[in-house]
């Protein structure tokens, strides 16, 4: 006996909120996290990358600085 559109259970709503933590559990599951080396290397070029940068905008800061105030009190 075939079953009509009315005796075909409804599928159950699922709550928004643990929809999403189980998707983001299986997303987090498919990450390929670094080793203890990678995270080190990596996070030392950030390091000196931004130190090198914060001096580079240090220098330019005080150059335009320098200039605002001779422009102004000439």
């Amino acid at each position: 006996m075939t079953k009509t559109k009315a005796e075909v259970p409804a599928k159950t709503t699922v709550n928004p909120v643990v929809r999403y933590l189980r998707e983001t559990r299986a997303e987090l599951a498919k990450v390929t996290w670094p080793t203890r080396e990678e995270w080190l290397r990596l996070s030392g070029i950030v390091l000196v990358v931004t130190v090198v940068m914060a001096f580079i905008l240090g220098v330019v800061d005080a150059v335009g600085a320098e200039l605002v105030k001779l422009l102004l009190t000439a």
